[in-house]
């Protein structure tokens, strides 16, 4: 059975606020790295088939050794299906020259209105070998708690 890694949250705002937080480099940078990491966005291009190149930098590489480097992990990631406000589609190659870590990983969020805001579900597919999936989950978790903490003060 193919792998799916799953998070999901109840996020207090309408669906077109969190869509346009998927879609903007500075709110980006702010809320996609999980907690321990920090981003920085290279490249921006948020549109069908343009995308970003991010640097994600551990605070504390310590436990979490980086997949480009001992601190950082670097992703590619091509914006494959954008349908405001309700999905986005990523591809996303790591930069690794370990091997557990290659191919195209596709990350969808769902975004779908509720009585109380948005319900965001993310999805994962094609996960390299080499991320373990609990961790993987919790990783996502955490950047959809930032997400929700950025687009709810904004609200």
């Amino acid at each position: 059975m193919d792998r799916i890694d799953r998070a999901s949250r109840l996020i207090e705002a309408p669906p077109a606020a969190v869509y346009g937080a998927l879609l903007d480099q500075e709110s980006l940078e702010a809320w996609l790295p999980p907690d321990g990491m920090r981003g920085r966005v290279e490249r921006w291009d948020p549109q069908p088939g343009g995308g970003f190149r991010m640097v994600l930098t551990y605070l504390d590489p310590t436990d979490s050794p980086g997949k480009t480097s001992d601190a950082t992990d670097v992703v590619d990631v091509e914006f494959a299906d954008l349908v405001p406000p309700e999905r986005v589609v990523q591809r996303a190659v790591f930069e690794a020259d370990d091997p557990s870590y290659a191919g195209t990983m596709t990350m969808t969020w769902f975004l779908a209105a509720t009585g109380d805001g948005t319900e965001v579900t993310v999805t994962a597919t094609g996960v390299p070998s080499g991320i373990e999936q609990a961790a993987h989950e919790e990783g996502i978790s955490s950047s959809l708690a930032n997400l929700a903490s950025y687009v709810e003060r904004a609200d």
